[in-house]
Formats: C-alpha cells, structure tokens, sequence
C-alpha cells in the first residue's frame, strides 16, 4: 500500500473463492460487507483472484512475473517452488527483477506467523503493560505494519541499486527481525547493564519524568527529555522547589528520585484539567499530550471510511481497495498493460 500511496501500479493476486483472510475479519463491515481490516489497507491496489492450482492461472501468474518490476509475496516455504513458480527461478532468468518474500520468522523456518505470536516471541509482551499485571500486547498490529514498513524500506534501496548497476535483489522480511529490532533502546539497555527488561507500565525505563499523570477530569501524558525541559516544566506546574533542587537537575538524579518527583507531579496535575495543563506545558515548551480516544484523535482529520486514513508518506489516494477479482478480467485480457490505464 505504501508503494502504491506513492505512485507504484500494485496488483493484488488472492486465492479464488474466498481471497484475502482479512476479507473476513470483522465485524464490523461496511454497507456492502467489506470488513474494515481489509480497506485499512488495500487501498491503491488492483486486484485479481487465482487458484495456483490452476494451469491456466499459473500461466497468467507467470506472465504478469515476466513484466514486473518488483514481486512481493507471503507464502511459505515452498509454497510457490511445488507449483512451478519459484523466485529463485524467476530472478535467476531476470536478473533485473526485485522480489521480496514476507515471512513470520525468516526463510529458513516454516512457522505461520502472526503479529500477535511476534510481540509474544520478541520480548514486546514482557515489557508492555503494568508491572504487576499479565504482560500485554501493543493495541495495533505494529509488528505487521513495521514489517510492512521495512519491506517498501528494502524494495526502494532495491530499485536504487538496480537504477545504478541493472541488477535487482532476492530481499527476505520477518515479523520476527522487524519486531526485534524495533525494541531499540529497551534492547541496548539489557545489553549494556546485562539485566533483563521489565514493564514500566506508561513510564519510561530511563527517563523522569516520563509517563501518564490523571488530571483532575482526564489522563496527561509529559515527557521530559532534556534537563532545560525538566525545570521549565517543574516551574510549569508551580514545583518550584523540584526546579531548584540540584539533586534533580540531571535525569540520573531524577531517575534516583523517581517515587518523589512521581508524588509531587501526581498531587499537583491532579488540581486542575488536562486542557489547563497542555495550555501551560506549550507555553514552556514542554511535550505533553492529552490522552484521546481513537474517536476523538480522528476529529479534523482528512480519513476515508472506505480508503482510511491519509498516507504516512506523503502519497495519495488514487483508488479504492479492490473488490475480489475486481479487475481480473482486465488482467486476463491484457496483462500489465492493463494498469497504465487504470492509474492514468
């Protein structure tokens, strides 16, 4: 999708009959039954249903193989080879051709893989949550879309080395490496200290002050990030003897001092509104937030019932997601040809 928001002609090949799983996964669906997962996340693509089973649908897959630039898939291990459509193969005969293979857990292991079981595996669960509660999942599919994210990363570097030299790439992505690498900072502090991570619930591990605070009508977030920050927000909220104490002035000092500055932020953001608070936080330069719904963060926002929100990288929207086989006539008709004129 992120290829296609930038311009890329995508077409979608899904199983024949029932296609895409995420078809199926609601409620809720829309008017005419399309189920919300599927639209987050299709949009700018073309679509056509296949049975690989079929030998006049492997012709037409490989056909559409033969003129394209780049290739993407999520089956597993051999999968594609047992029907005759291997990419090894095919970047062997092209040598030109880019094809990314996305998996749960790399291309030497056979394992399904879902987002939920990569939070599981990659230590996200252990860390998220309350320290004295089950560990916890994040509340969106974030190893799936950093997946995502990090193939059209690999795709386009790709594509720049095949502009430069000619020659494209066989590219392997994994919930698995995707999810781990993304736990950056947690990571290198069990590296450096040799102790393991544990769960700070909406606090930080190595800043204070850093977390959620309950505001007399609703929760605010602050964080402070730097010690200029630290006394223009302890000033901010009238802790002016928090701001003066040379003991806080560095974060270990505050980290060493956790429980009282937590005390002191807590009794005192809890006098007046979260909005109140946000106005005198900006004013200081101070990052805070208040914490919305998904209602309420969506009000004003330029989103789509059916295409969903606006795109992260500064593309567009220039049509729906496909319906199953939508454009499988098309396709059959013409091939590649067909999305020059669709997209024009």
């Amino acid at each position: 999708m992120l290829l296609g928001d930038l311009g890329a002609d995508v077409l979608k090949v899904e199983r024949l009959g029932t296609g895409d799983d995420t078809r199926g996964w609601g409620p809720p669906f829309d008017a005419e039954g399309r189920s919300a997962y599927f639209l987050s996340i299709n949009r700018n693509k073309l679509g056509v249903a296949a049975d690989f089973d079929r030998e006049e649908d492997r012709a037409l897959i490989d056909r559409l193989l033969e003129g394209a630039d780049v290739v993407v898939d999520n089956f597993r291990r051999g999968t594609l080879e047992r029907r005759g459509l291997s990419p090894e193969e095919y970047c062997r005969r092209r040598p030109e051709l880019v094809w990314c293979t996305i998996t749960g857990f790399g291309p030497d292991r056979d394992r399904p893989g879902y987002d939920f079981v990569a939070q599981a595996e990659t230590g996200w669960m252990a860390i998220t949550g309350e320290p004295d509660g089950d560990p916890m999942k994040v509340g969106v599919a974030l190893a799936d879309v950093l997946a995502g994210k990090d193939a059209a990363i690999e795709i386009l570097a790709a594509l720049v080395q095949r502009f430069r030299g000619g020659a494209g790439r066989r590219l392997f992505v994994s919930l698995e490496a995707s999810a781990r690498a993304a736990l950056v900072n947690v990571a290198q502090n069990v590296l450096v200290s040799g102790r393991d991570a544990g769960r700070w619930g909406n606090a930080h591990p190595n800043l204070v002050p850093y977390q959620l605070f309950r505001a007399s009508d609703k929760p605010i977030v602050i964080a402070v990030g730097s010690d200029a920050q630290w006394v223009a927000c302890a000033r901010a909220i009238g802790l002016t003897a928090l701001a003066d104490d040379p003991a806080l002035a560095t974060n270990a000092g505050r980290f060493a001092n956790r429980a009282r500055i937590v005390d002191a932020f807590a009794r005192e953001l809890a006098t007046r509104t979260a909005g109140e608070w946000r106005v005198l936080l900006d004013a200081a330069g101070v990052p805070s937030g208040i914490v919305y719904s998904v209602l309420e963060s969506l009000r004003g926002v330029n989103a789509s019932a059916i295409t969903g929100l606006p795109s992260s990288v500064s593309g567009r929207v220039r049509f729906p997601p496909p319906g199953l086989d939508e454009h499988g006539e098309l396709i059959r008709a013409r091939g590649w040809g067909a999305f020059t004129v669709l997209a024009s």
